[in-house]
C-alpha cells in the first residue's frame, strides 16, 4: 500500500451564530511523517489569506483563535466576516503522496435587526397604498411578513377568509405589501417581522387610515370659490363705471401755464433769449 497523507473532516460545513466559537475539524487519517506541517487559509470573494502560518496564527486570528488537537482550527468569538471557506493544509514530506488539504465551508449566522418600517399615514379608499419592510444586517438574509392588528396577513389572499376582501400582494423576500385598492377594512395598525435562521426582529406598529373621499363636498367647495370670484370681478367692474378708481388729476382743470412774474420781460430773438428785468 502506497503511504499517502490522507484528511479528513467530521463536518465540512459548520455553522455557528455570530459570536460564538466553531471548531474547524480536520483530522489526518494517515501518515508516517512524525511531524508534518500544517496550515490553514481563508478564502473569501476570490481573495486568499493566512490564517495558520509557520506555527503561528496569522492577522485577527492571533488573539481569538488556536489549533486543536494538532490541525483542528478553533474560532472564538466568530463574526460576520469570519464567513468563508477555510482550508486546511498538511505537508507530510516522508508520505509518498506528501500533501493533501480539504476545505471547510463555514457560515456565520447574523440576527437581524429592527426593520425600517414604511407605512402611509391615511389614504383614500380606491386608492393604491405601498407598505415597506427591510433590514440589511441579517444573513442569512431575512424574509418578512407583515402583521395588521397583531394578526399575520397571509401572502395569498384567497387561502385565508379573512383577507379575501382585500386587494393586497405581500412579497416575503422583499418586505413590500401593495394594497392595490384599499377599502375602509384596512385601517388598521401595521407592523413587519423580519426572520432568519439566526433569529427576528419587529418594528413598532404603525396607524394606517383609510378614508372616505368626499367628492361631493371638494365640487361645493369649487363652486363656491368661482362664486366669490366672481363677485369680486362684478363689484370691481362697478366700481369703475362709477367712477370710484377715475384719476383725480385727469378730472380736474387742464394744466396752464404759469403766468409771468412781475418786472420781467422775455424776449426772443433769432440766436437767443435775453431776460431784461425792469
Amino acid at each position: 500500500r502506497l503511504l499517502a497523507v490522507e484528511l479528513t473532516s467530521s463536518n465540512t460545513k459548520p455553522v455557528v451564530q455570530e459570536f460564538q466559537s466553531v471548531e474547524l475539524s480536520c483530522i489526518i487519517k494517515s501518515t508516517v511523517t512524525p511531524d508534518p506541517r500544517i496550515e490553514w487559509k481563508k478564502i473569501r470573494d476570490g481573495e486568499t489569506s493566512y490564517v495558520f502560518f509557520d506555527n503561528k496564527m496569522q492577522g485577527d486570528f492571533a488573539t481569538r483563535a488556536e489549533i486543536l488537537s494538532r490541525t483542528s482550527l478553533v474560532i472564538k468569538n466568530t463574526t460576520r466576516m469570519d464567513t468563508a471557506t477555510y482550508r486546511c493544509e498538511v505537508a507530510a514530506p516522508s508520505d509518498t503522496k506528501t500533501i493533501d488539504e480539504i476545505n471547510i465551508q463555514l457560515t456565520v449566522q447574523v440576527k437581524p435587526v429592527t426593520p425600517r418600517c414604511t407605512v402611509p399615514k391615511a389614504v383614500p379608499v380606491g386608492k393604491t397604498a405601498s407598505l415597506h419592510c427591510h433590514e440589511n444586517e441579517g444573513y442569512p438574509k431575512s424574509t418578512y411578513s407583515w402583521y395588521r392588528n397583531s394578526e399575520p396577513l397571509s401572502p395569498d389572499t384567497k387561502s385565508n377568509a379573512k383577507h379575501q376582501n382585500s386587494s393586497y400582494s405581500l412579497n416575503p423576500t422583499t418586505g413590500t405589501l401593495v394594497f392595490h385598492a384599499v377599502h375602509k377594512g384596512d385601517t388598521g395598525r401595521y407592523s413587519c417581522i423580519a426572520t432568519n435562521d439566526a433569529g427576528f426582529a419587529k418594528c413598532e406598529e404603525q396607524e394606517m387610515e383609510v378614508y372616505d373621499l368626499n367628492i361631493g363636498g371638494i365640487i361645493g367647495g369649487v363652486l363656491v370659490v368661482v362664486a366669490v370670484l366672481v363677485l369680486i370681478t362684478l363689484g370691481i367692474c362697478c366700481a369703475y363705471r362709477r367712477g370710484y378708481f377715475a384719476n383725480s388729476k385727469e378730472s380736474g382743470e387742464s394744466y396752464k401755464t404759469p403766468a409771468k412774474p412781475d418786472g420781467v420781460n422775455y424776449i426772443r430773438t433769432d440766436d437767443e433769449v435775453t431776460v431784461i428785468c425792469i
